[in-house]
């Protein structure tokens, strides 16, 4: 089998890798890091849908999950999913958790993830100039901190159960606050445009698990102020929503009754969050 079959041959492996559920695929930019995506079909006819970047945690097991459990509600909401993909120990040291911070070294997760959306884009010929963002455990983390750094890029962000928190803090270093951003990141904290974005935080309320979350001395992430949010999931983000609204930022926190560390659990708050922000947008 070649990898551009002629005629019908590329219509069929068009429609069967790059539409519905899709093969994985490395970033042009960084073939270091993956994505799949779901694409609704309709796109296959030239529509133009909505994109939807769902992050995966720590045991990064939970893209497909995310992809698949994503696929229903992007077909019917006219929106594709993209889900990326950042290994354990990319850099050969087996360092789990440096995306969730944004920097690891000489990489930068924030743009791996905007070259990724900018060559899928071109790809299928959207406009994801803006795009919404989810992310649990792990992906909560990376997604609060880069609607921090790209507020512009976003028309919503769903936060899930993130382990520690980037508060808005400006007498404070990265990550516990804001402070040096702009010679961190090159970025200047842009409060209005984050204000303008529609964000939803999530939890559930039986998420009380502490041990992956407490930092302590001589951790990799280790810095004063690392624990100050709250000793839980739940109180922890229910401070960066605080710290949000204090920013002027419409927050939707939701506690979901009864629930622990479950992704799974909390993605029927997230789409119908999602679902009610892109019917207000498109009206």
């Amino acid at each position: 089998m070649t990898d551009a079959p002629a005629g019908a041959g590329e219509a069929r492996a068009r429609a069967l890798y790059d539409l519905g559920p899709t093969a994985i695929f490395a970033s042009k930019a960084d073939p270091r890091f993956h994505y799949a995506l779901y694409v609704p079909p309709q796109v296959g006819q030239g529509a133009k849908v909505e994109l939807l970047v769902a992050v995966h945690g720590t045991s990064r097991t939970s893209f497909l999950e995310f992809r698949d459990g994503f696929s229903e509600f992007g077909r019917w909401n006219d929106c594709a999913v993209l889900c990326p993909v950042f290994p354990v120990g990319v850099r050969g040291d087996g360092a789990r958790s440096g995306y969730k911070y944004m920097q690891e070294g000489d990489i930068r997760y924030d743009e791996v993830l905007i070259s990724m959306v900018e060559e899928v884009a071109e790809k299928y010929g959207q406009n994801w100039s803006r795009f919404a963002i989810f992310g649990f455990s792990g992906g909560g983390h990376f997604a609060h901190r880069f609607a921090i750094l790209h507020p512009r890029k976003l028309w919503a962000a769903c936060i899930g159960a993130p382990g520690s928190i980037t508060r808005l803090d400006p007498t404070r270093d990265w990550w516990v606050g804001i402070r040096d951003i702009k010679a961190r990141f090159g970025v200047e904290f842009d409060g209005e445009a984050l204000a303008q974005i529609p964000v939803q935080m999530v939890v559930g309320d039986a998420d009380l698990e502490t041990w992956e979350i407490t930092h302590k001395p001589g951790g990799t992430y280790w810095m004063e102020g690392a624990n100050d949010a709250g000793a839980t999931r739940p109180e922890r983000l229910q401070a960066l929503a605080q710290s949000f609204r204090d920013a002027g930022v419409d927050v939707q926190l939701d506690l979901v009754p009864g629930v622990s560390h479950d992704r799974l659990k909390v993605l029927g708050r997230v789409k119908d969050f999602l679902a009610r922000t892109l019917a207000r947008m498109r009206n």
